[in-house]
Parts: structure tokens; C-alpha cells; sequence
């Protein structure tokens, strides 16, 4: 009986660490294409990163673009 607790230990172990390993770069990089984002490196800049690109996923052309739309909008709505 104690062999087989150890063997189901062992097992046990193994399953965990493979489970626990972490995926490998190309992996990475797939699924931060489906989040929208170019790599993994944009990926994890935009999620830990201390900037409007956390929001826009990365694309500063987005958030440029809807910047510059919301100055004009001030300026019209200010009178001069």
C-alpha cells in the first residue's frame, strides 16, 4: 500500500508540474493575438504599463485619434 501512495505521489508531482509550466513563447504570442495585441511583449507593456495604451489595447493611433476628437469637441463648445 505504501508503494502505490508513493507512486500516485509521484504521478501526483509530475501532472503539477506540467500543468504549472509555463506555455512556451510562440504560445504566448498566439493568444495575445486574439487579445488584439501585436505580441506578447505589447501584451503584458499594455496590462502593466501606466498609460492610456492599457485601455486601446496597445494602438496609440486609437487613442490619439479619439484625443484629438475630443479637443475639437472642447474648443467648439467654448466660447471664445
Amino acid at each position: 500500500m505504501e508503494k502505490k501512495r508513493h507512486a500516485l505521489r509521484k504521478l501526483l508531482e509530475a501532472v503539477e508540474k506540467e500543468i504549472l509550466k509555463k506555455p512556451n513563447r510562440k504560445t504566448l504570442d498566439r493568444l495575445s493575438l486574439l487579445a488584439g495585441f501585436q505580441d506578447w511583449d505589447s501584451f503584458q507593456e499594455a496590462l502593466h504599463g501606466a498609460g492610456d495604451e492599457a485601455i486601446y489595447g496597445g494602438h496609440k493611433e486609437v487613442k490619439n485619434e479619439k484625443l484629438e476628437r475630443k479637443e475639437e469637441e472642447t474648443k467648439k463648445e467654448t466660447p471664445q
